[in-house]
């Protein structure tokens, strides 16, 4: 009887152990997701890292002021899934990006959709195959 103890509580302790980081992911609570806003800028920095890729850039508001934005995208693999390589952004791009901006009014935000100056898109819903 005590060895069907101790072999329950094991598992039961391995399963917690590999599930816990499952339960742990914090979603895009931090962004306000009911009104997107489109901001316009110069990319200083892609980077291509999980969990979440991230794209930085230099944003003039309206009275003509720089502000460093911050923006977050899926992860890698699913941005590979939706068309976007490694390469697809670069320093010094042109791009207009559409997100949920964060409910702390911070200049930071979850990416849906990038527009270079030349008009190519790039979003975040998987590519079609064909």
């Amino acid at each position: 009887m005590r060895r069907k103890i101790g072999a329950l509580l094991v598992l039961g302790l391995s399963v917690v152990s590999v599930c816990g980081p499952l339960l742990a992911h914090h979603g895009n609570a931090a962004y306000d997701e009911t009104t997107p806003v489109t901001i316009k800028g110069t990319v200083t920095e892609f980077v291509w890292a999980n969990p979440h890729a991230q794209i930085y850039l230099e944003v003039k508001d309206a009275k003509g002021d720089t502000k460093p934005w911050s923006v977050e995208t899926l992860s890698p693999g699913k941005l590979l899934r939706a068309g976007w390589t490694k390469d697809s952004v670069k320093s010094g791009d042109h791009v207009g990006i559409t997100l949920y901006a964060a409910k702390s009014g911070a200049p930071v935000g979850f990416l849906l959709k990038l527009v270079f100056a030349d008009g190519r898109e790039l979003g975040t819903r998987e590519a079609r195959q064909p």
